[in-house]
């Protein structure tokens, strides 16, 4: 029982790893269109199946990603005059003849020849259609890696106060006195009296303001790198069938005078996300000495194994950052980028989900960087 549950947790591993891989893909897609008369004619209700058969390729562009999409456009005419090179299999899933509203709808979900479609796409592109010497040689460099420290700092608290005093008062004083004098029987008299106020009002307020700032400084992680020879293998091969001369950094480092070295960039990607400046120039300008024009580079972060909610095996995520920059020019231009975005892995043990998810990362990451790069019709 153990052995039968292994074999079916080994089989869930490889179709979880290779989706991206894959030579045929399933899409869905729904048409409608009017009509006159009683029902839905023959004509109408052919029209409605290809259009929802060209609906289900477009979503599978466009859930390939935005440089992807743009390749539906190219393809569309190719599609609708030789569907069956790209279309293997159409099943209807529902059908709607609404006669109060004299409109015809259908859903299929169709089988898509990827690879017809990859391949022809290519050839219409322009490095497709040039020859190998006039094909631009690339170079790249990934790295995998995973967090070796995290260091954290604590929050700056500083506090304030602010206090006003605010003081009035009236002074208000009279004095009031009468005097008299008499005279009788010879005697003279005399009196006088003084009466004296004296008023005093003060009033006094005093507002006190408190208040302060929290300053958080963002956590600074450093990397070690993951041993990952078997992502190269993919890298090449994705690159090449794009129709690139392509080349791993470090074989084209000989031949770069000594202005490039991928020790270098190895060590800014295990202190961070970006690469100093003069990495960035010892990149372009080894590169122009070896006469290659573009390099690709990149960084793939493993995320901690947990399990897999769906299979219960081990589970992998690996988030990707990419770029491919045009060291042609005194300041190399970014001309296509990835990410950052995650792809996940999984298998019956945390090495092989690993495995599984670096290979899916990096096969994404390569098709979307030449699906922009064929869009911009470098060659």
């Amino acid at each position: 029982m153990q052995v039968i549950r292994w074999f079916i947790s080994a089989l869930l591993a490889v179709a979880f790893a290779l989706p991206a891989a894959a030579q045929v893909q399933q899409a869905r897609g729904k048409a409608s269109l009017p009509y006159t008369g009683k029902s839905a004619p023959a004509d109408v209700k052919a029209r409605a199946l290809q259009n929802a058969q060209l609906k289900a390729v477009e979503f599978y562009y466009a859930e390939a990603g935005e440089s992807e999409a743009a390749n539906f456009d190219a393809m569309r005419t190719k599609i609708i005059e030789n569907p069956d090179r790209y279309i293997l299999e159409t099943t209807v899933l529902s059908e709607d003849d609404n006669a109060g509203s004299k409109q015809y709808t259908v859903a299929v979900k169709v089988s898509l020849n990827v690879a017809n479609l990859r391949n022809d796409i290519k050839a219409g592109s322009a490095v497709g259609k040039a020859t190998r010497a006039e094909r631009s040689a690339l170079a790249f460099l990934f790295v995998s890696r995973e967090v070796d420290s995290i260091k954290s700092f604590d929050t700056r608290v500083t506090k304030r106060a602010d206090a006003s005093l605010k003081a009035d008062g009236t002074l208000a004083a009279s004095q009031k006195g009468t005097e008299g004098e008499s005279i009788k029987r010879g005697q003279v008299s005399t009196n006088a009296s003084v009466n004296e106020s004296v008023s005093v009002n003060r009033n006094v307020s005093v507002t006190t303001e408190t208040g302060g700032t929290q300053t958080r400084r963002a956590a600074e992680s450093t990397y070690r790198l993951f041993p990952s020879a078997n992502l190269n293998q993919v890298f090449t091969q994705t690159f090449s069938r794009a129709g690139f001369r392509v080349n791993e950094a470090s074989l084209v480092e000989p031949y770069t005078g000594g202005k490039f070295k991928v020790a270098q960039v190895e060590d800014d990607y295990k202190a961070g996300n970006d690469l100093k400046a003069a990495t960035m120039q010892s990149i372009a300008l080894g590169m122009r000495n070896a006469q290659v024009p573009y390099v690709a580079l990149g960084t793939l972060d493993l995320g901690l194994a947990d399990k897999d909610p769906a299979t219960g095996m081990a589970r992998v995520a690996v988030t990707v950052n990419a770029r491919v920059l045009d060291v042609t020019q005194p300041i190399p231009d970014t001309i296509a980028s990835v990410g950052p975005v995650q792809y996940a892995g999984v298998g019956p043990t945390e090495d092989e989900a690993r495995t599984n998810a670096l290979k899916l990362a990096a096969n994404n990451a390569a098709r979307e960087l030449t699906s922009q790069l064929t869009n911009l019709g470098v060659k």
